[in-house]
């Protein structure tokens, strides 16, 4: 039985992640990925069965750190959830926020393939599609904090959803211009004073 040279995988995928940040998913070239760490393109179908396999793979670890926050988040259960917990899940200061820019910017290039160069692969419709996991996840907290009478304003699934899209955008958008941390610090401080979700949704605390 053949042993595949694994010491091929790491070159392949940073040469992969250069050319899709380059050109995008669909310009790229398979054979220019391939010349850029002098393997053959069969070298790449042993590993993968085409340029989308590839694709998923240089941003499989982006991903899964994603789905990994998602899953935390849903992990409360709302029904022995604390109060202080429910209300506490609206609470958005700068710390919080720039601990989502500090993830995000540890996986800046993942990221930005999602956001900018994945058209024609699984991931075309990953803006949209990261804001609906976000609001199932999210909703659910919503609903049994107003459940509770914890706040006032009575928001459907569908209105939460467009509320996250214009949140996101302002997370999206610094990474689709190139912002670096110096100036993703600025601007946490402009997406801070934008949303108050406790006013939003007229949650019964002090600001």
């Amino acid at each position: 039985m053949a042993i595949r040279d694994h010491s091929l995988d790491q070159p392949i995928l940073e040469s992969a992640k250069r050319e899709f940040l380059s050109k995008g998913f669909e310009k790229a070239s398979l054979k220019e990925i391939c010349e850029a760490v002098n393997v053959t393109t069969g070298a790449v179908y042993k590993r993968y069965r085409g340029k989308e396999e590839l694709f998923a793979a240089v941003v499989a670890d982006t991903v899964a750190d994603l789905e990994e926050v998602i899953r935390q988040k849903s992990s409360l259960d709302m029904e022995t959830a604390s109060d202080e917990e429910l209300i506490k899940a609206w609470e958005m200061d700068e710390a919080y926020m720039m601990w989502w820019f500090r993830f995000l910017y540890d996986r800046y290039d993942g990221f930005v393939l999602l956001l900018k160069y994945a058209e024609g692969t699984r991931y075309s419709d990953f803006q949209h599609d990261w804001v609906e996991k976000m609001t199932e996840a999210t909703y659910k907290f919503y609903e049994e904090g107003y459940r509770r009478r914890l706040c006032t304003v009575f928001v459907t699934r569908g209105e939460m959803h467009i509320l996250l899209t214009a949140f996101w955008a302002t997370i999206y958008e610094p990474f689709i211009h190139g912002y670096q941390l110096e100036q993703l610090e600025n601007h946490c401080k402009l997406v801070c004073n934008l949303f108050n979700w406790y006013q939003t949704l007229g949650f019964l605390v002090k600001d």
